[in-house]
């Protein structure tokens, strides 16, 4: 079964939680809004450190790199079975100018035709109410979860 791992980005301004997401690029995602975002991730190999994964798909779909004190959630299973890790890490990314690497794809399905697309087109940081509808729904466990532990360190 595959697993995926990244990095959640959140941040505090006043008493109001931030989280960076990410949104997929390509057709299959243009127009797709609520429970399409996610944090950047990607696929982890089985000989393959997830922390390391995670770090190294931050940059390859923001052009950034993150460091800092990351505290590990607990895993999620998605509907399709895969299994998602995630760390967090306080810090601040500033959205403009940031850039994505770039995939092939067959567009339209089974047509043999390849077109190259970003593998991310958005980034955005969202409230944490809004965050709840845009992330994948699998995914707000995370959310969950990291807010009670920042609510036990108050």
């Amino acid at each position: 079964m595959k697993t995926s791992a990244g990095i959640l980005l959140y941040k505090r301004q006043k008493n109001t939680l931030y989280y960076f997401l990410v949104h997929p690029g390509g057709p299959f995602w243009k127009n797709k809004d609520l429970g399409a975002w996610s944090f950047p991730k990607g696929e982890v190999q089985p000989d393959e450190d997830p922390l390391e994964r995670a770090l190294l798909e931050f940059k390859e779909e923001t052009g950034q790199t993150v460091q800092g004190k990351f505290t590990a959630l607990s895993p999620v299973k998605q509907k399709g079975g895969k299994t998602v890790y995630a760390w967090a890490l306080e810090s601040d990314i500033e959205t403009t100018g940031l850039h994505s690497n770039t995939l092939q794809m067959e567009w339209p399905p089974r047509s043999s035709k390849m077109i190259e697309i970003p593998e991310v087109d958005q980034w955005e940081w969202f409230e944490s109410e809004e965050v709840q509808k845009r992330i994948n729904p699998a995914q707000t466990a995370f959310i969950t979860e990291l807010e009670e532990l920042l609510d036990k360190h108050k």
